[in-house]
Protein backbone atom coordinates (compact mmCIF):
# COMPACT_ATOMS: atom_id res chain seq x y z
CA UNK A 1 0.00 0.00 0.00
CA UNK A 2 1.11 3.55 -0.76
CA UNK A 3 0.23 6.43 1.54
CA UNK A 4 0.83 9.85 0.00
CA UNK A 5 0.62 12.76 2.43
CA UNK A 6 0.19 16.23 0.90
CA UNK A 7 0.23 19.27 3.13
CA UNK A 8 -2.00 22.10 1.95
CA UNK A 9 -0.22 24.89 0.12
CA UNK A 10 0.42 28.34 1.58
CA UNK A 11 -2.73 29.91 3.00
CA UNK A 12 -3.74 33.31 4.28
CA UNK A 13 -2.58 34.11 7.80
CA UNK A 14 -5.09 33.47 10.56
CA UNK A 15 -6.77 36.62 11.87
CA UNK A 16 -7.94 37.03 15.46
CA UNK A 17 -11.52 35.86 15.70
CA UNK A 18 -11.65 34.57 12.13
CA UNK A 19 -12.68 31.06 11.13
CA UNK A 20 -9.48 29.02 10.68
CA UNK A 21 -11.26 26.56 8.39
CA UNK A 22 -12.25 29.36 5.99
CA UNK A 23 -8.68 30.46 5.27
CA UNK A 24 -7.99 30.39 1.51
CA UNK A 25 -4.78 29.80 -0.39
CA UNK A 26 -2.66 32.80 -1.22
CA UNK A 27 -1.69 33.41 -4.85
CA UNK A 28 1.66 31.79 -4.01
CA UNK A 29 -0.23 28.85 -2.49
CA UNK A 30 -2.31 28.44 -5.66
CA UNK A 31 0.93 28.24 -7.68
CA UNK A 32 2.41 25.72 -5.21
CA UNK A 33 -0.69 23.55 -5.42
CA UNK A 34 -0.75 23.68 -9.22
CA UNK A 35 2.96 22.80 -9.48
CA UNK A 36 2.66 19.87 -7.09
CA UNK A 37 -0.59 18.68 -8.69
CA UNK A 38 1.09 18.59 -12.12
CA UNK A 39 3.93 16.47 -10.71
CA UNK A 40 1.54 14.19 -8.81
CA UNK A 41 -0.69 13.71 -11.85
CA UNK A 42 2.26 12.19 -13.72
CA UNK A 43 3.16 9.87 -10.82
CA UNK A 44 -0.10 8.72 -9.28
CA UNK A 45 -1.39 5.21 -9.99
CA UNK A 46 -4.84 4.38 -11.33
CA UNK A 47 -7.46 3.58 -8.73
CA UNK A 48 -6.07 6.11 -6.28
CA UNK A 49 -8.35 7.23 -3.42
CA UNK A 50 -8.05 10.93 -2.53
CA UNK A 51 -9.14 12.20 0.89
CA UNK A 52 -8.98 15.80 2.09
CA UNK A 53 -9.74 17.85 5.13
CA UNK A 54 -12.86 20.01 4.65
CA UNK A 55 -10.86 23.16 5.46
CA UNK A 56 -10.99 25.58 2.52
CA UNK A 57 -7.19 25.60 2.02
CA UNK A 58 -7.02 21.80 1.74
CA UNK A 59 -10.03 21.68 -0.54
CA UNK A 60 -8.37 24.23 -2.84
CA UNK A 61 -5.10 22.26 -2.76
CA UNK A 62 -6.90 19.01 -3.64
CA UNK A 63 -8.91 20.74 -6.39
CA UNK A 64 -5.64 21.60 -8.15
CA UNK A 65 -5.21 17.89 -8.88
CA UNK A 66 -8.42 17.77 -10.90
CA UNK A 67 -9.52 14.39 -9.52
CA UNK A 68 -12.49 13.39 -7.43
CA UNK A 69 -11.89 13.43 -3.70
CA UNK A 70 -13.81 12.97 -0.47
CA UNK A 71 -13.68 15.53 2.30
CA UNK A 72 -13.48 13.93 5.72
CA UNK A 73 -13.75 15.67 9.08
CA UNK A 74 -11.24 13.23 10.59
CA UNK A 75 -8.57 15.15 8.65
CA UNK A 76 -9.34 18.56 10.17
CA UNK A 77 -6.44 20.30 11.99
CA UNK A 78 -7.44 18.77 15.34
CA UNK A 79 -7.42 15.20 13.98
CA UNK A 80 -5.09 12.47 15.18
CA UNK A 81 -2.60 10.09 13.64
CA UNK A 82 -4.96 7.23 14.49
CA UNK A 83 -7.85 8.99 12.71
CA UNK A 84 -5.74 9.47 9.59
CA UNK A 85 -4.43 5.90 9.52
CA UNK A 86 -7.88 4.38 10.09
CA UNK A 87 -9.39 6.53 7.36
CA UNK A 88 -6.62 5.57 4.92
CA UNK A 89 -6.93 1.92 6.06
CA UNK A 90 -3.17 1.76 6.59
CA UNK A 91 -1.61 -0.72 6.02
CA UNK A 92 -4.49 -3.02 4.97
CA UNK A 93 -5.78 -1.19 1.90
CA UNK A 94 -4.79 -2.18 -1.59
CA UNK A 95 -3.40 0.43 -3.94
CA UNK A 96 -2.72 4.02 -2.98
CA UNK A 97 -4.33 6.71 -0.86
CA UNK A 98 -3.57 10.42 -1.13
CA UNK A 99 -4.37 12.46 1.99
CA UNK A 100 -4.46 16.25 1.77
CA UNK A 101 -4.15 17.58 5.29
CA UNK A 102 -2.48 19.70 7.92
CA UNK A 103 0.44 19.95 10.29
CA UNK A 104 1.12 18.71 12.88
CA UNK A 105 -0.78 15.47 12.20
CA UNK A 106 0.96 14.81 8.87
CA UNK A 107 4.39 15.14 10.51
CA UNK A 108 3.27 13.04 13.46
CA UNK A 109 2.04 10.32 11.09
CA UNK A 110 5.33 10.30 9.18
CA UNK A 111 7.36 10.11 12.41
CA UNK A 112 5.26 7.20 13.70
CA UNK A 113 5.35 5.21 10.46
CA UNK A 114 9.09 5.69 9.98
CA UNK A 115 9.73 5.03 13.68
CA UNK A 116 11.60 8.30 14.13
CA UNK A 117 12.80 9.30 17.58
CA UNK A 118 11.06 12.68 17.27
CA UNK A 119 7.29 12.85 17.79
CA UNK A 120 6.83 14.67 14.50
CA UNK A 121 8.77 15.95 11.54
CA UNK A 122 8.41 19.20 9.67
CA UNK A 123 6.36 19.12 6.48
CA UNK A 124 6.67 22.19 4.28
CA UNK A 125 3.56 23.86 2.92
CA UNK A 126 2.56 22.23 -0.35
CA UNK A 127 5.00 19.31 0.10
CA UNK A 128 4.32 15.62 -0.51
CA UNK A 129 5.71 12.66 1.42
CA UNK A 130 5.18 9.29 -0.31
CA UNK A 131 5.37 6.20 1.90
CA UNK A 132 4.99 2.54 0.99
CA UNK A 133 4.17 -0.47 3.15
CA UNK A 134 5.95 -3.62 1.99
CA UNK A 135 6.74 -7.09 3.26
CA UNK A 136 10.27 -8.38 3.18
CA UNK A 137 11.56 -11.51 4.91
CA UNK A 138 8.24 -11.92 6.76
CA UNK A 139 8.46 -8.40 8.17
CA UNK A 140 6.40 -5.33 7.40
CA UNK A 141 8.42 -2.27 6.51
CA UNK A 142 7.53 1.32 5.80
CA UNK A 143 9.68 2.79 3.06
CA UNK A 144 9.98 6.47 2.20
CA UNK A 145 9.79 6.65 -1.60
CA UNK A 146 10.13 10.39 -2.06
CA UNK A 147 9.66 13.81 -0.54
CA UNK A 148 8.80 16.61 -2.96
CA UNK A 149 8.51 20.31 -2.31
CA UNK A 150 6.81 22.59 -4.84
CA UNK A 151 9.81 24.96 -4.83
CA UNK A 152 12.00 22.23 -6.34
CA UNK A 153 9.68 21.08 -9.13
Amino acid sequence: MDLILWRHAEAEEAQDGSDDLARALTSRGEKQAARMAAWLDRQLPEGLRVLASPARRTEQTANALGRKFKMRSELLPDGSVQDLLELAQWPRAKGAVLVVGHQPVLGQTIAQLLELKANECAVRKGAVWWLRQRHRLDQSQTVLLTVQSPEFL
